[in-house]
């Protein structure tokens, strides 16, 4: 039996409903589903047959962000640890800046096993880039490759869901505070940034 493909009207609704949750809940976090499908132009009955409920249209916004967060990771080819980790810090401040209420959502611990499940191959990508750096001496050693990609990880966290993405410097210290986890004192990260100060600049520029 052949599967039918989804009717344009269909997908289109779809896209529509993720993005007015995105732009939704960007402005109340706490915005229910009646307020959503009317940002989307639909009505609440339309919105329920493309998902089963709120944490489901939550979810699939989850699902779609990591996406492109694990696609950056794959797009940080640097050799050096400490620049690679710094640019992978800037690529996805920059999205989540984007969307960072939406980001807050998704590192909430409501969807927490989701989020790690979506985000899994980011996830490797800074567990392996924790190992390189230790490797060649560029990262601390006083702790497992495991625990501290974990503390690298927790690190974006509290930054993403604390920090004002609009706010001067934001991008410089999501940057920063990743290097410091890392083992990298200030004067290092200074002069790493100095000598390539197109990392956080691009950063700064997409949250203005």
């Amino acid at each position: 039996m052949t599967t039918r493909a989804p009717r344009r009207d269909a997908l289109e609704n779809r896209a529509g409903i993720l993005d007015a949750a995105r732009a939704t809940l960007s402005a109340d976090p706490y915005a229910s589903v009646d307020v959503i499908a009317r940002s989307a132009g639909l009505s609440r009955r339309t919105l329920y047959g493309h998902f089963d409920d709120r944490d489901a249209l939550i979810r699939e916004l989850i699902s779609s962000g990591a996406q492109r967060f694990n696609a950056i990771a794959e797009s940080v080819t640097d050799a050096d640890a400490r620049l690679a980790l710094a640019r992978l810090a800037a690529r996805l401040w920059r999205e989540a800046a984007h969307v960072q209420v939406a980001a807050a959502l998704a590192l909430d611990e409501a969807h927490v096993e989701h989020t790690a499940e979506a985000l899994a191959p980011l996830r490797r990508s800074v567990a392996a880039l924790a190992r390189r750096g230790q490797d060649d001496g560029s990262f601390r050693t006083d702790l497992a490759a495991p625990t501290l990609a974990r503390l690298i990880e927790e690190m974006a966290r509290t930054v993403i869901s604390r920090t004002d993405a609009a706010s001067s410097g934001a991008a410089n210290l999501a940057v920063r505070a990743v290097l410091s986890i890392a083992g990298l004192s200030w004067r290092e990260a200074d002069d790493l940034l100095a000598a390539h100060p197109d990392i956080v600049a691009d950063a700064s520029e997409a949250s203005a």
